[in-house]
């Protein structure tokens, strides 16, 4: 029995939700194994620079990069993350060893003033997203897209003040905080691809820490896995950076995968679609094939990064 076991998290209203959530399945799931949970709430330079875009400050891994530094260094056992903030290169000695069942991956539209985007005219819309940006003007090309960055909780005061005529927010931490009634348009994902890994819970851990591997394996949701690997590994194909405006989602239907995404060029100016099925035993490699069809259609639009 391990006596106890400290998990890293963003301190933020919804990280602390998420971080709790693994605490409780690890507890339901590993009875015999653990005896004492802590949480400790960690800083990353994405809470601490809020005023910033994020590709200004350094890009994706931003709000994981002093969690990480601090499971590197044992000062704790266990990592939790929104899968979407995590760079699809895992860094040295570490891995993700569960994925928590996914939440509703969808995008939201949330205002005070309109029920609908299409609604808006010369409207500023918040979003600290080039996807979402330009996912938005092609969807209603009479607003104004201005960054919005801070936790749900901001944001959305943000909007109630009337500094923004709305947003577009992750529909899965709105559920979690149970703030879904501020939602006014719920998008397809056929409409609006959302980012890869979106509405998925990550648990990493050191690769050579064996009792906790073998505990976090009790938690890990083997379809929400499935669907993870495929969408990472397509973003990993890309070789993109901060400022890549991609979107990429996949299903699982029975034994099959299903996957959708979208790529925008580097000028902004043009987007590539793709949509490809495969065996759900192979999601790393059906990521890889729909990378690689995806940079193909963009040509010179699109530049490797990495």
């Amino acid at each position: 029995m391990l006596n106890k076991i400290i998990i890293g998290s963003r301190g933020s209203k919804l990280s602390m939700a998420y971080a709790n959530r693994v605490k409780s399945l690890l507890l339901k799931n590993s009875k015999n194994l653990l005896k004492t949970i802590e949480i400790k709430a960690v800083k990353t330079s994405g809470d601490i620079f809020q005023n910033k875009k994020i590709s200004e400050i350094g890009g994706k891994n931003l709000f994981c990069k002093e969690i990480e530094e601090k499971l590197i260094k044992k000062q704790i056992d266990i990592a939790v993350h929104s899968l979407k903030d995590m760079d699809s290169v895992e860094t040295e000695g570490l891995m993700i060893r569960a994925f928590i069942k996914r939440n509703d991956p969808r995008e939201s539209f949330v205002s005070k003033k309109f029920k609908k985007l299409s609604e808006l005219s010369n409207g500023k819309i918040g979003s600290s997203s080039r996807r979402r940006e330009l996912q938005l003007k092609k969807l209603n090309k009479n607003i104004k897209v201005e960054n919005i960055r801070g936790n749900v909780d901001t944001r959305i005061k943000k909007i109630e003040t009337g500094e923004f005529d709305g947003a577009i927010l992750a529909l899965a931490g709105l559920k979690t905080l149970k703030l879904e009634h501020h939602v006014k348009e719920i998008f397809s994902i056929k409409d609006f691809i959302p980012t890869a890994g979106q509405g998925i819970i990550a648990v990493q851990c050191r690769e050579k820490d064996k009792k906790i591997i073998e505990i976090l394996k009790k938690i890990n949701h083997r379809e929400t896995e499935i669907c993870a690997l495929a969408e990472r590994s397509f973003l990993k194909t890309l070789g993109g950076d901060c400022d890549t405006a991609v979107g990429c989602s996949v299903i699982l239907n029975k034994n099959y995968i299903e996957l959708k995404a979208q790529l925008f060029s580097d000028d902004g100016k043009l987007s590539f679609n793709i949509e490809k099925s495969g065996k759900s035993s192979q999601p790393e490699l059906l990521g890889k094939l729909a990378g690689e069809e995806i940079l193909k259609k963009s040509g010179n639009n699109f530049i490797k990064k990495r």
